[in-house]
């Protein structure tokens, strides 16, 4: 079975969405919906049939507990989440080194790291990439950009700088470097950035529309504040124009 990293800012944290701040959301609504999506893409995870461990940013035991609180009245088995706290200087140093404690020294078969903004992230995606870690080396989702949502390890490679962007192709390139295999999933969107954002509205309404399976706290947030997207491409909302 994969473990799956989930790299969690504290809950309700805005850092994950200051992109957002202030022209689309407000500080409050992206705290909001920065729980909304950690919630949704942990029970992803296990709903997907991996071991989920929440990577969380180190203090004096708020930010656990926090988390711990949220997850508990979410995940489908919030007894068999693993909470540790981060270590390294930077994103990349922090997923280097989980990663690389999981395969190399508790001797994880795969590990991989999703961020708390790949909402859209399907449990379908968690299996396949387990089922490609069989035979592939690393397994890399791509996200709008050139960024990733999603990666996994058989193998560790040199994280070192590994989000430098385009960090699809970096990712990429350091596997070759260190002649490992990559396979791919599906393109999958994150929610970080203004486009991003254009993006989650119109894949939840066409996803409501064909009945299929939404982020459930992300899409009842999202609807709840009325955003709609213009012909346009642009945002807006009825506040907007009072």
């Amino acid at each position: 079975m994969t473990t799956v990293v989930l790299l969690a800012d504290p809950p309700g944290a805005v850092a994950p969405l200051g992109a957002l701040v202030p022209d689309l959301l407000s500080a409050t609504e992206a705290r909001q919906l920065s729980r909304a999506m950690l919630a949704d893409v942990a029970v992803t995870v296990q709903r997907g049939e991996a071991d989920l461990l929440v990577n969380y940013p180190a203090d004096d035991g708020s930010v656990a507990s926090g988390l711990r609180d949220l997850l508990d009245g979410a995940a489908p088995e919030p007894d068999s989440v693993r909470y540790e706290p981060q270590i390294g200087s930077n994103r990349a140093a922090r997923v280097g080194n989980a990663l690389t404690h999981l395969l190399r020294e508790e001797e994880k078969k795969s590990a991989a790291v999703v961020d708390q903004t790949a909402v859209f992230l399907r449990r379908e995606h968690v299996g396949r990439a387990a089922m490609l870690l069989r035979t592939s080396d690393v397994v890399l989702g791509p996200a709008p950009g050139g960024r990733v949502a999603f990666a996994g390890f058989r193998e560790p490679i040199e994280f070192t700088d590994s989000y430098a962007t385009p960090a699809l192709a970096t990712f990429a390139e350091r596997a070759a470097a260190a002649a490992l295999g990559v396979d791919f999933l599906p393109m999958t969107p994150l929610v970080e950035r203004p486009a991003d954002l254009t993006t989650a509205l119109a894949v939840l309404a066409a996803r409501r529309t064909a009945d299929r399976r939404l982020p459930p706290r992300t899409a009842a947030l999202l609807d709840g504040w009325d955003l709609s997207v213009a012909a346009d491409g642009s945002l807006s909302r009825p506040s907007d124009n009072d």
